[in-house]
């Protein structure tokens, strides 16, 4: 710190020691309450982020829990059609009401504006962006414990978008039993370390599939590399999540919350301990 400092950092272009760092994290909409936030995220597609999206908020609601779900994947939403919900939103000058799940959960996703939900959003980047602000800025989260966001793929514009305006307090990173596992993984673990956003849980999804006849597990994408992955990187909890028929039946028809599964108790154990992420 300079001896002439006057404590008025935005006025001084010197990078000393003492300079607050800025902040871009939002406000919420006026009326929202939300204790706790967790995203959901992948680095690639097709690996079954929106379902354990879906699972994790049903654990939650389960266990008496007040959740809400954010589609962030405004191009490719599909948490609406999982839990079986394909009324509009309504809003007014106040702001943008979720719509319910069968179970009371909140839920808010472009597919819940759109007209016809087969319509495509061709939109840019930016635009994308604001959407998914808005969602935040704009929509009513009422009394909320926890909020999952459901990230889209990868490690661009809305993932950034959302670790640098949403006061996340975790994330949980899905991947599947390839070889490119680890590459993917350390592409989504050095994005969450640049936000200084803990990694809760590291799922492997389409795990193994239990054999009709004998229920032997068959790792028929690859020996699972979860637990292998997670000691390296000191990740706290893993889940292995079967190809299961009864998962897409039920995906397909919107009754996801029927689902039963103790797989992912101790990733949702992490997510009760972590502390939430204040706005400063």
């Amino acid at each position: 710190m300079s001896e002439n400092c006057n404590h008025n950092c935005s006025s001084c272009a010197k990078d000393c020691s003492s300079r607050k760092k800025e902040s871009f994290l939002k406000e919420p909409h006026k009326k929202s309450s939300v204790k706790k936030i967790i995203g959901v995220v992948s680095g690639k597609g097709g690996v079954g982020k929106s379902l354990t999206t879906a699972l994790l908020a049903s654990l939650a609601q389960k266990q008496g829990k007040s959740v809400g779900i954010m589609d962030a994947d405004i191009t490719g939403p599909s948490i609406p059609h999982m839990f079986g919900v394909h009324e509009r939103a309504t809003g007014s000058e106040d702001g943008i009401n979720t719509v319910l799940s069968p179970s009371g959960m909140q839920l808010m996703s472009m597919n819940l504006l759109l007209d016809e939900e087969s319509s495509p959003v061709v939109w840019r980047g930016m635009v994308i962006s604001g959407t998914v602000m808005q969602f935040w800025t704009d929509v009513i989260w009422q009394d909320l414990d926890l909020l999952f966001i459901d990230m889209p793929p990868g490690t661009g514009d809305v993932p950034l978008t959302v670790f640098q305006s949403i006061p996340i307090a975790g994330i949980v990173i899905v991947t599947t039993p390839q070889d490119l596992v680890k590459m993917v993984v350390e592409k989504a673990m050095n994005m969450a370390n640049m936000m200084n956003i803990p990694v809760l849980g590291l799922v492997e999804n389409m795990s193994y599939l239990t054999c009709p006849d004998c229920g032997k597990k068959i790792e028929i994408f690859g020996h699972s590399k979860v637990d292998e992955i997670a000691n390296e990187y000191g990740i706290m909890a893993t889940a292995r999540m079967p190809l299961d028929k009864n998962i897409s039946a039920l995906a397909d028809t919107g009754r996801i919350e029927d689902y039963q599964t103790d797989a992912l108790n101790d990733i949702y154990a992490q997510i009760e301990k972590v502390k939430p992420r204040t706005i400063e």
